[in-house]
Order: C-alpha cells, then structure tokens, then sequence
C-alpha cells in the first residue's frame, strides 16, 4: 500500500506551532539548520505578531513540515508520493528529494518577500464552500476587480484572492448564496492569481540557479494537478505557482489513483485531512497535528499490511 504526504498552505498556521513539533532529534536538528541559514533563530517565527507577516508564515510552515517528514523518516515512516498546497509545495519538493533544505529555505524566503512587495497592503484572501463553482465565479464577477477564483480545494471547497474591499463583497454575497462558509483568510497577499504575475517572473529568474532534480518518490504539482517527473517541471512549479490556481482536488484525486491507501498531514492542522477525507471516503486520512509519532509508526504500519 501507499503512503502520501500532505504539507499544507497559509492559513493553516497559529500561534506557537512550531514549539509544538513532535520533540524528536530531526525536528531540532532542523530547527538548527533553518536558524543557521536563515540567520535567525526560527522559533521566533511562530509568535502571534510574527505571524502577520508572509515572509514568516511561509518559512514557518517549511520548516514545520520538513522536521516532522525527518522525524517520521527516522522513525521508518517514508513515503511513496508528496504533495503540498501552495507554500507546502516546497517542504514536499524537500521530502520528494528534489531540492535541498536550505534551498529551499533561501528560495522560499525570496519569494515571501517578492509577494508581500507586489501587493504590500490591501490585499488577501478568502475562504467560500458549500456552493458549486459556477455560483462561486459569477459572485466573483460581480463583486468587481481584482477578484479571482486561486484555489480549487474540492467540488465546493474555494478560495478566492484580491483586493480587501471585493473580498469582502464577495464574502458577503456568499454568505447570502448560501455558502456554509464565507470568511477571509489569515493571509495577508492574493497568492494564486495574476496579480503574482511580475512576482513569479521574478522569482523564476532566481530560481534558475537553484539546484533542482528529478523526484525520487511521486510528486503532485499544484498548477496542472499532474506529477512532476523531471527537473524542469519542478522548477518550473516552485517558482511560478504562486501566480497560478492551485488544484488541489486535482492532486488529492491524482494521487488516490496512483495508488496512496494512506494520507498524512504534516503540520500544522488538519484541513487537507479534511479534504482528503471528502474527496477519498475509502481512504485513510489523518493528521500529525493529532497524531504522535509512534501512533504514526503504527498507522503506517498497519497500512502496508492491507
């Protein structure tokens, strides 16, 4: 049977969770080689008025998503294919074998910091469900621009991203559709859209000298909801994502027909669980967030044995 990893997005962070790291030597291990790289101590990262920043956010949750695959990798939890919804691409190119972890770590950082420059107030991003597509675009298209359709999380699981005041339009209107949810997001730029454009250009400039490799297990890119096999590909989805929507139901469903038996969320949080969960009802799918690593060992464990 198959073993997936899941690494979540912005959004999915709060306050103090990467102090609460499974207490194991990979994750400390990590947390100092982050800190080395980056020049500062990476606990810092996680304090509430931290947090209002994406440069922050965005090397926080590498961070947390990579100590807890080498945790589990010690443990003897690896597994068959990765992937990560936007931000969470990078710590699953990480596990994927694709980039190294300090490269990441510097691209990431350049890439937080070119998105907050594109759109450094007044922008973000909402959350809309429990209404089909189709409404979902057409309250985009009245609500005025700059409103776009970012993330494709499942039939009726949406994200949108632009400008405050049309959010909150859009936000309203939903919540008048009918929506059973309608709320703005804890991110503070309109990832996934156009208006990440001149950032991403700039981004794959850089990018170009990054060392990257082929994928040594299965992984999932968010732009074309397709596995990336080669080099290119990957580079190509780490630097330009960020402009794109992410497919995220595309991946869920991609990776259950390529055989994952098992989904495992790194944290912090539980919403691609969830959504796993929804999309793949015969599948296993759970959280590290919840989850300690012997319980994982033994999850992982029983799920080879099916």
């Amino acid at each position: 049977m198959s073993l997936a990893f899941l690494f979540p997005g912005q959004g999915a962070q709060s306050p103090g969770f990467l102090h609460r790291l499974p207490d194991h030597p990979a994750v400390a291990a990590t947390l100092q080689e982050a800190s080395a790289v980056l020049g500062q101590d990476v606990l810092a990262l996680d304090g509430e008025t931290a947090l209002r920043s994406t440069v922050a956010v965005q090397l926080g949750l590498l961070v947390a998503g990579v100590a807890t695959a080498r945790a589990l990798a010690a443990a003897g939890v690896t597994p068959a294919m990765a992937a990560g919804l936007s931000i969470g691409s990078f710590a699953a190119a990480v596990t994927a074998g694709a980039v190294g972890f300090a490269d990441a770590l510097r691209l990431v950082d350049r890439r937080a910091r070119l998105m907050e420059q594109a759109c450094p107030a007044g922008f973000g991003m909402a959350a809309v469900t429990g209404l089909p597509q189709r409404r979902v675009e057409a309250i985009i298209a009245a609500a005025g621009a700059p409103l776009y359709l970012a993330n494709l999380n499942g039939p009726a699981e949406f994200a949108l991203s632009g400008a405050d005041a049309a959010l909150d339009r859009a936000v309203t209107a939903a919540r008048q559709a009918g929506a059973r949810r309608a709320e703005r997001l804890a991110v503070a730029v309109p990832s996934h859209c156009p208006l990440m454009q001149d950032a991403a250009t700039a981004l794959a400039a850089e990018a170009e000298a990054v060392p990257i490799a082929a994928p040594t297990i299965l992984y999932a890119g968010n732009r074309r909801g397709r596995m990336l096999r080669d080099a290119a590909a990957v580079r190509e989805e780490l630097a330009t994502n960020l402009a794109h929507p992410v497919r995220w139901a595309d991946d869920v469903t991609l990776m259950a027909e390529h055989g994952a038996t098992l989904f495992l969320e790194m944290p912090p949080g539980d919403v691609l669980t969830r959504l796993a969960a929804a999309a793949c009802p015969d599948l296993a799918a759970r959280d590290m967030a919840s989850l300690s690593l012997p319980s994982a060992r033994a999850l992982a464990a029983r799920d080879r044995r099916r």
